[in-house]
């Protein structure tokens, strides 16, 4: 009973968001007052502590608001410049096709962003980006959800792996007598190490399924096949970053994997796409604007923003060179390295006198903190503010892209202020005697599936990520969990390691379906509403990761067949895909 109970307010969110399309706002209020119901009548937890989750919720959600705000800000200031132009100018040389634009800019440039600063950073980057350049909102947003996933457990300099596992496993008598002579500190490598491995197997065919994913759902003959014609680059571009995203995380540890393996990648799939390597015979570019589905577009507009300032603008008035218009946003990425790397100014930023905090909210033992300084959102700012000199942008015009981002953000807040309390509700259910609500629904799987855990274990870190909005929260939830089930079931440290590193693997993959990075990140382009929609696409291949990464467990694990299986599975999905083709004129249209 306690089981289903614990699965009604993840029910409730999937069946009103994904399957009856209700809004986000909607959503996350129902599912927020029923978390709260059972966390009280119940898991008997105290209101004091029910309302100090909600408190630490409503502080994370403004937190997650000002990256949104720098983000769209960011976006505004290259836009209003005019500096756009000189950006589209620069792809359309590299090439014009959107399937090899996606996989530069979301796949690559996001994966090193994400190495970099994590947490939704990516999307709200690549996603006002890829919509600057001429990509519909929803199709942006996807494909930058898409690529949260093998690059998200090295993220913000491997905080999932530092921070989740890390803080998961220590303190445990069990975890220290099973890998002594080892410390927690010298085995969270060993399962970073593991975790690269996997990621590595699975995630190189990323790049193609998000190309197949944009022309299937977003191309004028609504086929995968379209998107599969650049299977050589995509194939390229998914090994020149899982490669030495691999090595790394094996020789150096957790820190640097999607960092180094995304800017390795820019630097070599760039200059082979400028000199026609792997490149497709075709070229694919969306529809005409006038043939987009309202669901295509939000209020963000590049095309609209341009031709209003086209005829008589300051900015249209003068040429902004390649390396002035992309400066922007290698400010951007210089600032994250460099606030996450250099250890005293990183100690500063995140240290007493910089971080807001509110300690042991109404006596519940829960704090709640800010850090706005560390925050990516800070550094979208201060980029945004260096252009305005770089663009001598005139202050009107600036002032503009202040307003509108304002206003953007505004509309992205309701959800937010919503999604993230009842997360906190959910994480914090537990009371004496009893467990959280997420502790009792994994234990309820492990009970059900026995020896084949894991085959389910990258579902649990899926499903933590899904709930938390974050692979570090879902690590910190779960890895003890994970770690005393393989245990559990008989499995030496061997499979253990490999059970726990399946956690950190479904816990990125969980990232694609996440409802408040699928909110925040629909902001930056100004899409709302919309939520249900992109979860039901990135559902696809979110279903595929889980799967096929607990399949490779199993494989390495128990060998032998597993590994067909894995085998199988991939060609499978990829078949699937391949041969699935609603390319009607009729069906074009009734979607639009």
């Amino acid at each position: 009973m306690m089981f289903f109970a614990a699965l009604l307010p993840v029910l409730a969110v999937f069946v009103l968001l994904v399957v009856m399309r209700r809004s986000a706002k909607l959503s996350m209020s129902a599912a927020y007052v029923i978390t709260v119901l059972l966390a009280l009548l119940l898991w008997n937890a105290p209101f004091a502590k029910v309302a100090g989750a909600t408190v630490n919720g409503l502080v994370t959600a403004v937190t997650l608001l000002y990256i949104v705000f720098g983000a769209i800000l960011l976006l505004y200031t290259v836009q209003e410049s005019g500096a756009i132009r000189a950006i589209r100018r620069g792809f359309t040389d590299i090439s014009p096709d959107r399937r090899i634009q996606a996989i530069i800019i979301a796949w690559m440039f996001g994966s090193m962003i994400e190495g970099a600063s994590g947490f939704g950073t990516p999307a709200a980057v690549a996603a006002p980006l890829l919509v600057a350049i001429g990509f519909p909102a929803m199709a942006a947003v996807m494909v930058t959800l898409i690529i949260q996933s093998t690059p998200v457990s090295f993220g913000a300099v491997g905080t999932p792996m530092l921070v989740g596992i890390k803080t998961g496993l220590s303190n445990s008598p069990e975890v220290a007598s099973a890998i002594d002579p080892a410390t927690v500190d010298q085995y969270v490598p060993i399962v970073a190490a593991n975790v690269a491995m996997v990621h590595a197997l699975i995630g190189f065919l990323i790049p193609l399924m998000m190309v197949g994913m944009m022309t299937r759902f977003f191309g004028a003959s609504r086929s995968f096949a379209e998107g599969f014609r650049a299977w050589k680059f995509a194939l390229f571009a998914g090994v020149v970053f899982t490669l030495p995203y691999w090595l790394v995380a094996k020789f150096l540890g957790p820190e640097f994997p999607s960092l180094i393996g995304g800017l390795l990648g820019l630097m070599i799939v760039i200059p082979a796409a400028r000199a026609g390597w792997f490149m497709p015979k075709d070229s694919f570019d969306f529809p005409p604007r006038t043939q987009w589905g309202d669901d295509w577009q939000g209020t963000v507009d590049a095309d609209a923003a341009e031709a209003e300032i086209a005829p008589h603008g300051h900015a249209a008035r003068r040429e902004i060179s390649l390396l002035t218009a992309w400066s922007p946003y290698v400010i951007v990425a210089v600032l994250l390295v460099l606030t996450r790397t250099i250890a005293p100014l990183k100690a500063w930023l995140t240290g007493p006198s910089t971080t807001l905090s509110a300690q042991n909210l109404f006596g519940s033992g829960i704090n709640a903190s800010a850090q706005f300084l560390y925050s990516p959102g800070t550094i979208m700012i201060i980029a945004s503010l260096i252009s305005v000199a770089l663009f001598r942008m005139r202050g009107s015009d600036y002032g503009k892209a202040w307003a509108i981002s304002g206003k953007t953000m505004m509309a992205a807040a309701p959800a937010l202020l919503l999604a993230v309390p009842m997360v906190q509700v959910f994480i914090n259910s537990g009371s004496e005697g009893m467990a959280s609500m997420p502790i009792t629904l994994a234990e309820g799987m492990a009970g059900a599936t026995g020896h084949a855990w894991p085959l389910f274990a990258p579902l649990v870190g899926a499903l933590g990520a899904f709930i938390a909005g974050s692979n570090t929260v879902s690590n910190m939830m779960f890895s003890l969990f994970q770690f005393s089930t393989a245990q559990g079931i008989g499995l030496d440290l061997f499979g253990v390691t490999i059970v726990v590193a399946l956690q950190a693997v479904g816990g990125a993959a969980g990232n694609m379906i996440c409802v408040h990075n699928v909110v925040a990140a629909s902001a930056t382009v100004g899409l709302t509403d919309k939520e249900g929609d992109l979860i039901r696409k990135t559902l696809i291949p979110m279903a595929y990761y889980v799967v096929q990464a607990g399949l490779i467990g199993m494989g390495l694990i128990h060998g032998g067949l597993w590994w067909v299986a894995a085998a199988i599975w991939a060609l499978a999905v990829v078949a699937a895909m391949r041969v699935n083709r609603a390319g009607t004129h009729s069906q074009v249209a009734t979607s639009r």
